[in-house]
């Protein structure tokens, strides 16, 4: 059977005791390790690794014996209930021993999971799991986290009590970071909420969140938009020596601005407009870019933009000779005092 992501989330949230053999392959290695994780749990329980229920076999073991996957397989266990091999990093060299023991395998044996790094249509590992009738296959894009995800997520880490604000910054952050990362924040979520009863905040969330380069480069943009020129220099070169470009800070500040725009020029205001935003706008960030938009007049936005497109067109200039920094620099002194004007 081939998973599509959605089915690859059900049966590792709730495994077919009926079927043989997973896959689990792609490209982000955290992510297939924490869905494989799930899996092997959810097959063998919290106590299956202490009462030896579950067998581990790397990748480049099975290529030199393949014949002990079928013995693990097939082996009985000292304690009663399910059992699972888990071989990790297989590859097509391994497809052999695979299909025999998927070939043999009867209810009542251990299910195996497999986990692999990208594999193309025409791999044999993936084939074989795509073909059998009593295995599957699903890959694991990199991709923001869905919904569904998140709620399993906040379900592990013991968060039930979320308003709806709350939810919609989670979901900011969930793309932002990677799995293992949202996981991890989760978790410090929880130590801060310990005892905590009240629903989670948006504030909490965000004090919660490590920080980041974005969210640096997020920074730049405020303070330009809320006039503060004394902190240019010193945000801007702190982003310098984190390896951030000048033609990717204006690239993102012309997003935000056109962010601004959008809200400002607004049927019904700013208070319509920042309803209308996508992806929408959550919590402290929400309201921060609410404020900034009632600070601007149409007009006076539309010349910032006009800053940010002459600006590019400089940079982009084959006669050009300034340095790039200086240039980004003095159009974003320009933009905080039109701010303040």
């Amino acid at each position: 059977m081939k998973f599509s992501v959605r089915d690859v989330n059900g049966f590792c949230a709730r495994p077919d005791a009926g079927v043989a053999g997973i896959l689990l392959y792609g490209e982000d290695t955290m992510r297939v390790a924490l869905k494989r994780q799930e899996l092997v749990a959810n097959i063998v329980g919290p106590e299956g690794e202490s009462e030896m229920r579950l067998t581990r076999i790397p990748g480049a073991d099975l290529r030199s014996d393949p014949a002990q996957l079928l013995d693990a397989v097939k082996a009985v266990g000292f304690f009663p209930g399910p059992r699972a091999v888990l071989v990790e990093e297989a590859g097509d060299a391994t497809a052999k021993a695979f299909g025999a023991a998927l070939k043999d395998w009867r209810p009542g044996d251990a299910q195996i999971v497999v986990t692999a790094g990208a594999l193309k249509k025409t791999s044999a590992l993936r084939k074989l799991f795509e073909a059998a009738p009593n295995a599957a296959a699903g890959a694991l894009f990199n991709e923001p986290m869905g919904r569904a995800e998140i709620e399993t997520e906040l379900k592990r880490a013991g968060l039930g009590q979320i308003d709806r604000e709350a939810m919609g910054a989670l979901e900011e952050l969930a793309r932002a970071l990677t799995p293992g990362d949202f996981r991890q924040t989760l978790e410090k979520v929880a130590l801060y909420k310990l005892g905590d009863d009240a629903p989670l905040t948006p504030d909490e969330v965000e004090l919660n969140a490590p920080a980041s380069v974005e969210a640096e480069i997020d920074e730049i943009f405020h303070v330009l938009a809320e006039g503060r020129t004394a902190e240019i220099a010193p945000v801007m070169a702190r982003l310098s020596a984190q390896g951030v470009t000048p033609v990717t800070l204006l690239i993102m500040g012309a997003r935000h601005f056109r962010v601004l725009y959008a809200i400002a020029s607004a049927q019904g205001g700013p208070s319509q407009g920042i309803q209308r935003v996508r992806p929408p706008l959550f919590g402290p960030r929400r309201d921060r870019m609410l404020r900034q938009a009632q600070g601007w007049s149409v007009t006076r936005l539309e010349d910032a933009l006009g800053v940010f497109m002459e600006t590019d067109l400089t940079l982009r200039s084959a006669g050009q000779k300034a340095p790039a920094e200086a240039l980004v620099e003095r159009a974003f002194v320009r933009l905080a005092y039109m701010a303040r004007r």
